[in-house]
């Protein structure tokens, strides 16, 4: 008679008279849906860009408030998660002229000047590598305590961004070209150049 032991590893160990043979099975956890990657699919597209839409500022604007006091600015205009060291998070949006552009790394950005002076006002991350979790906290949305942990919750940064990242223009140079741009950007200090996580961006030749 043959009895079956099983593992956590996903293998039953079956022995019987002629020795023992491994087989594979399905375990719960990979037969279930991820349930980060059914939540970014469920509400990126359908609540978090309306939600960012609705609430961004210009970031010409933000530059000015943020320089009159940071917290001020973020009373108005943005939403802090984690206490006072966490920083303010903003839905920000804008448009101007592409004056630098790095693909050379993973973290690849495109800095764009929105005064028209030609220097650098804020800083589009267009990945496949993104800094920081601004899409996750600039909103309500996700409430870290209906995630099991700080893990999960991470996670869920991560995904955003990939999600968000996957819409970036991928070919072609943007150096040079007007772009508007929508998305969320976290501010510790004043003097702090915004680096944007992009929802979306537009270019025009």
């Amino acid at each position: 008679m043959m009895k079956p032991i099983l593992f956590a590893t996903g293998l039953v160990v079956v022995f019987s008279l002629s020795g023992c043979k491994l087989v594979k099975t399905e375990s719960a956890t990979e037969a279930a849906a991820d349930p980060i990657a059914t939540l970014v699919s469920k509400t990126f597209e359908a609540k978090l860009v309306p939600a960012l839409s609705e609430k961004a500022v210009d970031v010409a604007v933000l530059r000015n408030a943020v320089t009159a006091g940071l917290d001020d600015a973020g009373s108005k205009y943005g939403l802090r998660v984690g206490g006072a060291g966490g920083g303010w998070n903003f839905a920000v949006k804008g448009k101007g002229k592409v004056v630098i552009e790095n693909r050379d790394t993973k973290a690849a950005v495109a800095e764009v000047d929105v005064d028209g002076d030609g220097k650098s006002d804020v800083i589009l991350q267009l990945g496949p590598v993104v800094k920081g979790t601004a899409l996750r906290d600039v909103t309500p949305l996700y409430d870290f305590s209906t995630f099991r942990d700080q893990i999960e919750y991470a996670r869920l940064g991560r995904a955003l961004n990939d999600r968000a990242v996957s819409t970036v223009p991928a070919d072609g140079s943007m150096k040079g070209k007007t772009v508007q741009f929508l998305g969320a950007t976290v501010i510790r200090s004043a003097g702090e150049k915004p680096l944007v996580t992009p929802v979306s961006i537009e270019t025009a030749p």
